[in-house]
């Protein structure tokens, strides 16, 4: 029987969370350097970051004041390789972590002699977030995800533009687009405690003067 409790999670669920908090506060940092360099609408540069949701993309009906771009991210799978994994305690594993888009618009007057369709629209504004989250999950000070020693690689796979649907119908005045995010890890399994068999304690012949040239002790674990 495993004598521990297995009270952690696995590091698919810390990447997982690591990446949603990643984005969420650059997206604030993103509006406060907007902020300060005097653009006219900082909130350009704002995200809405939800995690492991169905339909996130209805908070535009809940509140079609906030158009700002939505982001879903979730797990999707992983892959384990035997190879470079050992036996006992340590898997090696590349997960698949989904960041959803969902970029809103509606059409408008485009004060001339047309109008800007909201399709479009929704269309700028889900390429917009891609850019944003692409920019900053690849960013430099990202290389590792903030968790160096447990995070081998990171990269991007794809990006597809989709249609969200609810019903079987297309959702109106919404774009989606899905970037399949890639990171390879380590997981860690419960392990057997070690016990002590025998324990040797040397020391090494004296110098001249009496000097101890060496001194050890060696610990033997099963």
């Amino acid at each position: 029987m495993i004598p521990t409790l297995i009270d952690k999670q696995d590091t698919f669920e810390v990447v997982r969370d690591k990446v949603a908090v990643i984005l969420a506060n650059e997206s604030a940092n993103q509006v406060a350097l907007a902020t300060t360099a005097g653009k006219p609408d900082p909130n350009y540069w704002k995200l809405r970051i939800f995690m492991e949701r169905t339909n996130p993309w209805e908070q535009f009906e809940d509140d079609p004041t906030d158009t700002s771009p939505i982001i879903n991210v979730w797990f999707d799978n992983s892959n384990f390789d035997p190879g470079a994994s050992n036996v006992m305690e340590r898997q090696k594993s590349e997960a698949t972590i989904n960041i959803d888009c969902y970029g809103y618009g509606k059409s408008k007057d485009d004060g001339g002699t047309g109008h800007e369709p909201g399709d479009r629209m929704a269309a700028y504004e889900v390429q917009k977030a891609i850019r944003f989250v692409r920019n900053i999950l690849m960013a430099a000070e990202y290389t590792y995800l903030d968790l160096r020693g447990i995070v081998w690689h990171r990269s991007f796979k794809s990006v597809t533009v989709f249609q969200p649907q609810l019903d079987g119908r297309n959702v109106q005045h919404v774009v989606g687009a899905r970037l399949s995010f890639s990171a390879v890890f380590n997981e860690f399994s419960p392990q057997v405690a070690e016990e002590i068999l025998e324990q040797v304690a040397v020391d090494v012949l004296r110098a001249e003067d009496g000097q101890i040239v060496a001194e050890a002790d060696y610990v033997y674990p099963l």
